[in-house]
């Protein structure tokens, strides 16, 4: 049954073509939007005016240097909502704040303290007040927060599993703490989802529909984005790359190159490192020409390229972008894990190194807010 277009409806969807058409090429003059947007110069003119008094445009400088014969240009007003932004990490938390135009108006990394999840819960609440205090703007403009946390998050957002970094983060207690402490809405997602997130807004997959963010630590954790969209699975866990190789004969096929490299060091094998071993000092050695130094390194990239394999005899993604601690040493890891792609697979992808580091976390955080944020603040507008 075809649904009738009313006289509320039609305005409110005028309403938002305005928007939209302004957020894409402000500062806009009224005839420019009505052109590009096919509608009325009249209609575009109530659209206007019932923006303006909701608080979502405002009057702008013309753009460009060229005459503007009198007319009246229009922008969004960055200020209209903010969104918050946590990156819950093992050793940091790290917060950020950005407007609607998606300028990051604060940022703030501090030492997580040591402690079980309530200790974090705390901490993280602590950073979000500073982070909002520090904008000068009210509370209230905050549409919502994304705190990005190691683990699974199941598909019903409210528990988290296979979360080993943080004792008791585990379960529904965390997600139900931020909930019933924090104004407006609470997002929570696993950190390396995130930070593939952050690498399509902001970093080196901007334009790249099918890729997959490897972050490489004492572990390997993906995230996945296919068709331009975050794929998450049945139960929340894709991307757990870890397990791929379960079942292996090999021994530990998942562990770390350092679990090796302290195995030789144990025979005695010729080498400037001393245990215990870290992972810094080991490329460090490896630039150095330290020969044991550079076989571990050769290890790891070994170790990454099969794990990327078998991710893309699946799904067939076009970049790979390595991240984490380990995975940013890319001048010596890329030229291992290209080669041996380059030698497995017929389509090997693209892989490159993460371009925002450990801000990647945080700026997927910030994207998913703002997306959302983008939306809440048409459809809960004060009337004008």
């Amino acid at each position: 049954m075809a649904v009738q277009a009313t006289p509320p409806l039609l305005k409110r969807l005028n309403e938002r073509t305005v928007l939209d058409t302004i957020r894409d090429g402000a500062p806009i003059s009224r005839a420019e939007i009505s052109r590009r947007a096919g509608i009325s110069k009249p209609t575009v003119s109530l659209a206007l005016r019932s923006l303006l008094a909701s608080g979502l445009v405002r009057e702008a400088a013309a753009g460009g240097d060229g005459p503007t014969y009198g007319a009246v240009y229009f922008e969004p007003l960055p200020e209209a909502a903010i969104v918050a932004g946590i990156d819950v990490g093992t050793r940091f938390l790290r917060g950020a704040i950005c407007d609607l135009s998606g300028r990051v108006r604060t940022r703030r990394d501090v030492e997580r303290p040591a402690g079980d999840a309530r200790t974090t819960l705390e901490s993280v609440l602590e950073l979000r007040r500073s982070l909002v205090a520090s904008t000068g703007l009210s509370e209230e403009l905050v549409d919502g927060t994304v705190v990005g946390v190691p683990g699974v998050v199941l598909p019903d957002g409210e528990a988290i599993d296979l979360a080993t970094n943080i004792p008791g983060i585990e379960g529904t207690a965390f997600a139900r703490g931020l909930r019933e402490r924090l104004d407006g809405a609470v997002t929570l997602e696993n950190d390396i989802n995130l930070a593939a997130l952050g690498e399509r807004w902001q970093g080196i997959a901007q334009g790249v529909d099918d890729f997959v963010f490897v972050s490489v630590g004492t572990g390997l954790g993906a995230g996945l984005v296919l068709r331009g969209e975050l794929h998450r699975g049945h139960s929340g866990a894709a991307g757990e790359i870890d397990y791929v190789r379960a079942g292996s004969d090999d021994d530990d096929p998942s562990a770390p190159a350092l679990t090796a490299g302290a195995e030789r060091l144990a025979v005695g094998a010729p080498t400037t490192l001393a245990p215990p071993l870290d992972a810094r000092d080991v490329f460090a050695a490896a630039r150095a020409g330290d020969q044991l130094a550079a076989e571990i390194v050769e290890d790891e990239g070994r170790r990454i390229a099969r794990h990327i394999a078998a991710v893309s005899g699946v799904v067939d993604v076009a970049l790979v972008v390595l991240g984490g601690g380990v995975g940013t040493n890319g001048d010596l890891l890329l030229p291992v894990v290209r080669s041996l792609l380059a030698e497995w697979l017929p389509y090997p992808p693209r892989a490159e190194v993460s371009s925002l580091g450990d801000a990647g976390v945080l700026t997927g955080a910030l994207s998913v807010g703002l997306n959302a944020a983008l939306d809440n603040v048409f459809v809960n507008r004060p009337a004008g």
